[in-house]
């Protein structure tokens, strides 16, 4: 515990100190019309999570290092990325080095081609939906503690081998970094190094927690972001949208800016609803009543009640922007 609150408080040295240096910089976010923001804001407070991982590396023993190393790499490329924006082909090209150190730490190699193809899509298209999805105040940090927590029990129940310390000192940072995002005027963004290293960090427990359970239906931990993100890009694939490009069209960006929904508000409404579905799939499984069926059975309830959702937001937008 005293190691823990020694390195709490490093953390907020160092995010302090990391104001200053984006204050001196310029490394801000400038709102523009397709922000959820109107006022200019410290870009890249995110990367106290993977610093967060780096001091767990040094502090509690060199293990992992590959995912480690691709986790770094992530962060560098993403921090740079926020500082100076970079050609769409060298991101992509450190993702796909990235989550392939991620895979062999895992030996996920070892499987047949078309599960590495499949968790290759996985992981990649969820890092870029978590990193797409940090768009208002709280609700990637929200999010992420939701997940982080869940692992965390799931690790103490299970007896699992997802390291206790590492999924500690990672809740201990967004806690951090909530204190400085999750409010009405955020004093600063995750900026990609921190919505990226967040999702590479789920994905890495996430393939974890699949791997020692031998249980795919954990995957629906990830469901209310999955959700949302599938049927947003559907949405704009439709509308024939450049599906890369930033824009205000996810259901949380609705209710936060055409139906002026408080940012906090609709951050809490989506780590709650995710927080209740994991509870929902965690009691299911002790209880040996999922099944692959069973859960895909609540993957389409949850997606039939999202579009309900959805619609009944934009007609009421297109009701309000014709009063």
């Amino acid at each position: 515990m005293f190691l823990y609150s020694i390195l709490f408080i490093l953390l907020y040295a160092l995010m302090l100190a990391y104001f200053r240096l984006a204050a001196h910089y310029n490394i801000i976010d400038k709102p523009n019309q397709r922000s959820s923001h109107t006022y200019i804001t410290v870009r890249g407070g995110g990367i106290v999570f993977p610093v967060a991982v780096v001091l767990w590396f040094l502090f509690f023993g060199f293990e992992n290092i590959y995912m480690v190393a691709g986790l770094m790499a992530m962060a560098v490329i993403s921090f740079i990325d926020d500082v100076n924006t970079l050609s769409g082909k060298i991101r992509i090209a450190i993702h796909l080095l990235a989550v392939s150190l991620l895979f062999y730490q895992l030996a996920i190699f070892s499987l047949p081609w078309w599960l590495v193809l499949a968790a290759y899509i996985f992981t990649i298209g969820w890092i870029n939906a978590f990193n797409f999805m940090d768009g208002i105040n709280g609700i990637a940090v929200l999010y992420a503690l939701v997940s982080l927590l869940t692992f965390y029990y799931l690790t103490l129940t299970l007896n699992l081998n997802l390291n206790l310390n590492l999924l500690t000192l990672l809740i201990l940072a967004s806690l951090l970094f909530s204190w400085f995002n999750l409010r009405r005027r955020a004093r600063c963004f995750a900026g990609d190094v921190g919505s990226v290293s967040l999702a590479f960090m789920l994905a890495w427990f996430m393939i974890s927690l699949i791997q020692t359970t031998g249980r795919p239906e954990y995957i629906l931990l990830f469901s209310v972001y999955a959700i949302d993100s599938v049927f947003t890009i559907i949405h704009r694939l439709l509308k024939r949208e450049n599906i890369f490009q930033a824009h205000r069209s996810h259901l949380y960006q609705y209710l936060s800016n055409e139906l002026k929904w408080p940012h906090v508000w609709v951050s809490i409404s989506y780590a709650v609803v995710q927080a209740v579905t994991n509870l929902a799939i965690i009691l299911l499984i002790q209880q040996q009543i999922m099944t692959l069926w069973l859960g895909a059975c609540i993957l389409a309830l949850q997606s039939v009640i999202y579009l309900m959702l959805r619609f009944g937001v934009l007609r009421r937008i297109s009701i309000v922007s014709k009063a």
